[in-house]
């Protein structure tokens, strides 16, 4: 059975402009995304907010998944705050399977997301949960929480977010997305 190990933001100390933290958004996105794996066959676990990332990591690692998907919402920083908009998909340099996986997530996100030409995928090696774990690995910015329109649309499409990647999992795995 094709497994998922998904990873939503553990900072709860990171605000939203307009209330909530990223922690809080991004574990109603994994909540949204968990009926659709169910009813499409696959398997999932997922980390809990309790844990440091070093844990969240250590227990993707103690599975065997095809998919290490982290869930997060992005802020511009202090010279930029709140005039940023847009959803950046990362994916390890050198991981073939985690392009991949970005690519689908992001061309499916165009789909939904109100700045389609704002949604990319991005390379890096300096994030840990791309850099560290040991399945292919993505890490989704799904929009600016520092910005007033970003974090509106993420508080007002959870539901809308949650399906969109969970069918964005089933297609990187192969498998038929069953609605719910």
């Amino acid at each position: 059975m094709p497994s998922v190990f998904l990873s939503p933001s553990l900072q709860e100390w990171n605000p939203y402009v307009n209330g909530g933290s990223e922690e809080y958004y991004m574990n109603l996105v994994a909540d949204a995304i968990e009926p659709y794996l169910r009813a499409s066959g696959i398997a999932y676990a997922r980390n809990s907010p309790s844990q440091t990332l070093s844990q969240a990591i250590a227990q993707s690692n103690a599975g065997n998944y095809d998919l290490h998907l982290a869930i997060h919402s992005n802020a511009a920083g202090a010279q930029n705050s709140g005039t940023v908009r847009g959803t950046d998909v990362y994916y390890y340099p050198t991981s073939a399977k985690g392009k991949r996986a970005a690519e689908i997530i992001a061309e499916n996100y165009r789909n939904i997301y109100p700045l389609p030409d704002r949604v990319k995928t991005v390379a890096s090696a300096s994030l840990a949960e791309l850099r560290r774990t040991k399945a292919p690995a993505v890490l989704i910015e799904t929009a600016y929480h520092d910005n007033l329109a970003d974090a509106e649309w993420i508080q007002e499409n959870i539901g809308a977010i949650g399906r969109n990647l969970a069918q964005s999992i089933a297609q990187f795995l192969g498998v038929p997305f069953v609605d719910v």
